[in-house]
């Protein structure tokens, strides 16, 4: 008999936000009529940006005449993308990175995944705890549950912020802007990384999806502003939630060129090549319709609608930030990323409050426990509605406070 990846069994039942799904079509099904809120799942709500649809149109149009037919293109992304994302994103903020170094794909998600693809299963991975379910998710799908995975508690402690390991590490993957907890790094706290990661021969798997919210220009948006971070880091970036692109699908990875690793017998090899080499096996490429759309997002009036956009949903984050303090709610994130991390009141655990909210609120937000074990006792409320609704939930949620 054929055989099954068994690390898959070692999984949750499912996925975070298929259970969230199901019991929220569970509860409408039973409570015809009601009209339920959405601050859950990380999703925009949004339109796409009128320059982006107009780079839609052109390009579909293209793909209708002969002269300018595509077919596949090139795995690693279409040049006029990669050199319009080297210059605004990296190079005007006085980064070195070229257009050589990054890859188009269709999302930070399966880049994440993805990425354990060219590296050893013998590497000892650790991962914040709470944290975004693909980091785990994947490596465990990839190694199983073994002594070679370490969880990094992120507590109300520590500011949420993972400690240097004591011990040895090899992989580390880091969020910031973080999902689930809203938190950023400061550039001192991500230089002891880079620095850590250098001492320690070890790779940062650097996820910056959120990076647009940041709202203070002494923050960090790439781990390339830190010294160094060249020789010891992957980042990974989206179009998802600061251009709206969730439907769309588009996103990239930076994989620079120094970064490099020894073998076992001692051979040097570039993380550049391997993953080009995995990308070229296994991705046939983001279409060239969206990367055009993408392409739109850094002209003028590109980086006008999607500031705009990105305004909208910060706004929707003060005004959840101000109603939970008015209702006296303990909670953090929120100033630089679209969520806000909440604490669960009346010593509710967090699938408890889910349910709460729920029912008397119909409310719908994410469970802490869905992100970790140190997610438990917490919430994830998103700033991704509009702000008519946003206002009514928190409206809601301030009345749930007062029956307290």
């Amino acid at each position: 008999m054929f055989q099954i990846n068994e690390n898959y069994l070692q999984l949750g039942e499912s996925y975070l936000f298929s259970t969230i799904a199901r019991k929220v079509e569970q509860f409408s099904a039973s409570h015809p009529g009601v009209d339920i809120i959405r601050l859950g799942i990380g999703d925009v709500t949004l339109p796409i940006s009128p320059v982006v649809i107009s780079a839609l149109h052109r390009s579909v149009d293209e793909m209708g005449v002969k002269e300018h037919f595509r077919g596949y293109g090139p795995e690693q992304g279409y040049a006029f993308l990669r050199e319009a994302i080297a210059e605004i994103d990296f190079q005007k903020r006085g980064i070195g990175i070229s257009p050589a170094e990054i890859f188009v794909s269709d999302g930070s998600k399966s880049d994440t995944g993805n990425i354990g693809d060219i590296l050893g299963e013998g590497n000892v991975v650790a991962i914040t705890d709470p944290v975004y379910p693909v980091y785990l998710d994947t490596t465990l799908m990839r190694i199983g549950k073994t002594d070679k995975i370490r969880l990094l508690c992120c507590s109300e402690e520590n500011g949420f912020l993972p400690e240097l390991p004591q011990e040895r590490v090899d992989i580390v993957y880091l969020c910031y802007p973080n999902n689930p907890t809203g938190t950023v790094m400061t550039r001192e706290q991500l230089t002891w990384w880079v620095d850590w990661a250098l001492e320690n021969e070890s790779l940062i798997l650097f996820d910056a999806a959120y990076e647009a919210f940041i709202r203070d220009e002494s923050i960090p948006r790439s781990i390339y502003e830190i010294e160094g971070a060249r020789g010891c880091a992957i980042e990974f970036r989206s179009f998802s939630k600061s251009a709206g692109f969730t439907g769309l699908r588009c996103s990239y990875t930076v994989v620079p060129h120094e970064l490099r690793v020894a073998t076992a017998n001692g051979v040097e090899v570039s993380l550049h090549h391997l993953w080009n080499r995995r990308q070229s096996t296994k991705f046939n490429g983001t279409p060239y319709v969206i990367q055009r759309a993408a392409e739109a997002v850094y002209s003028p009036q590109g980086q006008q609608e999607m500031q705009a956009m990105i305004d909208s949903y910060m706004q929707n984050a003060a005004l959840i930030r101000q109603g939970l303090s008015e209702s006296g709610f303990t909670f953090f994130g929120g100033e630089h990323s679209p969520y806000i991390w909440l604490k669960c009141p009346d010593g509710l655990d967090s699938w408890q409050f889910f349910d709460r909210l729920l029912e008397v609120c119909h409310v719908v937000g994410t469970p802490g426990a869905g992100f970790g074990s140190s997610g438990e006792g917490y919430f994830r409320l998103t700033a991704f509605n509009n702000a008519e609704r946003t206002a009514e939930a928190i409206g809601r949620i301030a009345q749930l406070s007062s029956t307290r």
